[in-house]
């Protein structure tokens, strides 16, 4: 099945599917600043994701955005980034990507057609990123420039993805056929003027920055974001190692792993918590503590949540229900989002 290609689209932060996003629940979120942290000039959302909650609040605050994913590292360069682009060069490199005809195999394509991709969109996805690479190495990107193109990328391959959303597994039998399209970022959309961009470990960042309010939205249970997309991590990264097992994962992602998908998650939040310097720590979490399988249960308490804020300052608890997108596997009956507002 193929699709007509509409290379004047573009496409904006939200357009990706992602475990845990918030674009659905930014009212609920927004109304809460709003009514609880006045006067305030400067937000730092330090587990990032998408970027979608510090898109909406770059509206009104100077933004810090973090994240331990290369992959939303680059997306944060595009969306929130400062450097020049040449908006007539980026558009002429996804044209001719998406006119490109790949008859040869690739990394890509040698490892991940008819598993999370077609065969022809394998090729297209390997024989892009190969391109990018190219035309970095010979100082003919820039680095925001490379980064808007990785982000092209990525969300065209989520869109042709044959999974649900994910790349822990992928399904049987394929079931996408539409030939993957990529379509430029609309990276000025925000025209963010105050963004500082980091791709490290919070519990390091929040020792040096600074911000009215610093926005929580960690990891919750023990599935590992790393092990999640490692697809798009390698995308990103392209080191080319070689891959294991049927998901087809790179062996070493240890820079990967969060502490938060721990026994230990309640020691390093309490140690997060304590390291910032803000006048308001917004909390997002839910309360699956003791629901669904294991895999999916919360490994801090609202409890744990409740002492560890309480050190800091005055505590509110708000909660909304909410339908998360999930792997699919976990059905979460009664799902509520959960945010804590501290009061330094």
């Amino acid at each position: 099945m193929t699709q007509d290609i509409n290379l004047n689209k573009t496409v904006k932060i939200f357009n990706r599917r992602y475990l845990g996003s918030k674009t659905k629940l930014i009212p609920f979120i927004s109304d809460i600043v709003a009514s609880e942290c006045k006067n305030t000039k400067s937000f730092a959302d330090i587990f990032g994701g998408t970027g979608v909650v510090a898109s909406f609040f770059s509206n009104s605050h100077k933004i810090i955005i973090n994240d331990l994913l290369s992959s939303n590292f680059h997306a944060y360069q595009t969306w929130f980034g400062k450097e020049f682009v040449d908006s007539s060069k980026i558009k002429n490199i996804i044209d001719e990507a998406n006119l490109n005809i790949c008859k040869e195999d690739n990394y890509f394509s040698k490892n991940f057609s008819n598993k999370y991709f077609s065969k022809e969109n394998a090729k297209k996805i390997g024989s892009f990123r190969e391109k990018i690479e190219k035309l970095f190495s010979e100082n003919l990107l820039t680095s925001r420039e490379k980064s808007i193109l990785l982000t092209s990328l990525i969300y065209a391959a989520d869109k042709v993805a044959n999974t649900c959303g994910h790349y822990d597994a992928y399904r049987k039998k394929m079931g996408m056929n539409n030939d993957i399209i990529f379509q430029v970022p609309d990276y000025n959309e925000n025209k963010v003027k105050h963004a500082k961009i980091y791709n490290e470990d919070a519990n390091s960042l929040v020792k040096r920055i600074k911000s009215d309010i610093v926005y929580i939205d960690p990891p919750y249970n023990s599935r590992q974001y790393g092990d999640t997309y490692h697809l798009l991590e390698n995308i990103s990264e392209w080191n080319k190692p070689k891959l294991f097992g049927v998901a087809k994962k790179m062996k070493d992602r240890k820079h990967l792993k969060s502490m938060y998908c721990y026994k230990s998650a309640p020691l390093i939040f309490d140690e997060l918590i304590q390291n910032i310097k803000s006048k308001f720590i917004i909390v997002s979490y839910n309360n699956m503590e003791t629901r669904g399988n294991a895999r999916s249960q919360s490994k801090i308490s609202k409890q744990e949540i409740m002492q560890i804020l309480s050190k800091r300052g005055s505590v509110k608890v708000f909660e909304k229900d909410f339908k998360q997108f999930t792997t699919g596997k976990t059905k979460k009956g009664a799902h509520k989002e959960l945010l804590y507002v501290c009061k330094i």
